[in-house]
């Protein structure tokens, strides 16, 4: 293996850092430039690392903490169940599984009252899709150019997201469409209402063209995350429920990011009073305290497995440490009502200020968002909406954008930066004060995306 200092490593280099340098190969990373922050510990909406730096977690990690950090009762819950049952398969039937199963479902918008787990977000897409196909007995599936559903073979194939690219050909049968985005229509719409008629015109056609009679399943971010937290316009979500009943489709909400309290609901979907037929669902669940994910099914699509078996499963579904953490992490959501807290703070503090901003700033060309999920656009002017950096932007091109994330940073401010936009989505626990900090961060980074604008 050869000395401590191969590869240009410093003498005086952590062990972590060292290890983590030689042995590890980081998610969406060229491990030969990486220099990740080493953390040590973390409590509520801070974490730290190595140095003693103190982190204000604006990102909730990849939005899945929703309830914070090392949150007592969520860790108690663990523990306990590792005293009891660490692991079982998932042929067995255990408490903590049957527990959790049952409060999801009970959170559920109506008519969805099985559970099928998963270890992730992207398990969960990749077998509400295959509940979809066997459930109808056709092949194809509608996705958005907008979105992103997980970085397995067909998780990443219905992503339209450009993470997608390497990857591709990918798996068959997936087809897209585009979604509602009246900042940068698709549709020529002037407002809100157009673009919800107009995006499910295209939709109507979309179906057309690709053959209802072969579609399975539309799957929608019920709130688009990764690529721009894109808030449906009113009456959207409802118009694609009302299409996949005309066609026989089964309609199918990613609620991976958006769900469990993170847009002031339990489900994103339920701001609308839509019902899917199936929900993928994972992050908030037990907010990342061990890998969880699942689908959530309707009656219908349950019955189709009540007597064929349904063929797929995972080793560690339902794993009951995880499932322990879900059950604990619900009645965190109920007793500390972050649900309606997530929702009081989006209304009074974040959107407002964030829209303070707007007025403040050229560089922000719209803010968006509800409950504690937004986004602010960055732009070079806000007239002609050119963003800030180019749509996939790298190495110089994607300057302007690093340059803000490292003025944050600087600041003691970790933010989730994607594309042109600063998503702001911190842990629904974050007291007041220390939202208003983060607030006051992000707004004094923009002055650095300021002065990419034009006078």
């Amino acid at each position: 293996m050869g000395d401590d200092r191969m590869d240009g490593m410093r003498d005086d280099v952590s062990p972590v850092r060292r290890d983590d340098r030689r042995h590890v190969l980081h998610p969406w990373s060229a491990h030969g430039a990486l220099a990740p922050t080493v953390v040590v510990g973390a409590e509520g909406a801070y974490f730290r690392d190595e140095d003693g730096r103190r982190w204000l977690d604006f990102s909730s990690q990849l939005v899945n903490a929703n309830v914070g950090h090392q949150h007592p009762k969520l860790v108690a819950a663990i523990r306990a169940q590792a005293g009891r049952l660490c692991t079982i398969a998932p042929y067995h039937a255990n408490a903590a599984t049957s527990e959790a199963a049952r409060l999801i479902a009970g959170v559920a918008p109506g008519g969805l009252d099985r559970v099928f787990f998963t270890n992730g977000g992207a398990e969960a897409v990749e077998h509400a899709v295959r509940m979809a196909r066997l459930h109808t007995g056709r092949h194809k599936v509608l996705t958005a150019y907008r979105s992103y559903h997980g970085a397995t073979t067909g998780a990443i194939t219905a992503s339209g997201d450009p993470r997608r690219w390497p990857s591709e050909p990918g798996a068959p049968g997936y087809a897209r469409f585009w979604g509602p985005y009246l900042y940068r229509s698709a549709f020529h719409a002037s407002n809100a209402q157009e673009e919800c008629t107009r995006a499910l015109a295209h939709l109507a056609d979309t179906i057309m063209v690709e053959g209802a009679q072969g579609i399975a399943a539309v799957l929608v971010e019920s709130v688009v995350g990764a690529n721009g937290v894109l808030v449906p316009p009113d009456g959207y979500l409802q118009g694609v429920r009302a299409l996949c009943d005309a066609h026989g489709i089964v309609m199918i909400a990613d609620e991976v990011m958006a769900g469990f309290g993170r847009c002031g609901e339990w489900f994103a979907v339920d701001r609308w009073n839509v019902v899917p037929d199936l929900i993928a669902f994972a992050k908030g669940v037990n907010s990342g305290y061990v890998p969880l994910g699942g689908v959530i099914m309707s009656d219908a699509v349950a019955a189709s497995f009540a007597v064929r078996a349904y063929p797929g499963g995972l080793t560690y579904a339902g794993h009951p440490l995880a499932c322990a953490a879900a059950v604990a992490c619900i009645g965190i959501y109920r007793e500390e009502n972050l649900i309606e807290r997530a929702r009081t703070l989006g209304e009074t503090l974040i959107g407002p200020a964030l829209r303070a901003m707007q007025q403040r700033h050229p560089c922000v060309g719209e803010v968006r968002g509800l409950g504690a999920f937004w986004a602010i656009e960055l732009v070079r002017n806000q007239d002609s909406r050119e963003p800030l950096v180019p749509f996939n932007a790298s190495g110089a091109d994607n300057a302007p954008m690093l340059e803000f994330a490292a003025a944050c940073k600087r600041r003691g401010l970790w933010p989730f930066v994607a594309g042109n936009r600063l998503h702001v989505a911190p842990p629904l626990v974050i007291d007041e004060p220390a939202l208003r900090e983060g607030l006051a961060i992000v707004d004094e980074a923009l002055a650095v995306a300021d002065r990419h604008c034009p006078a």
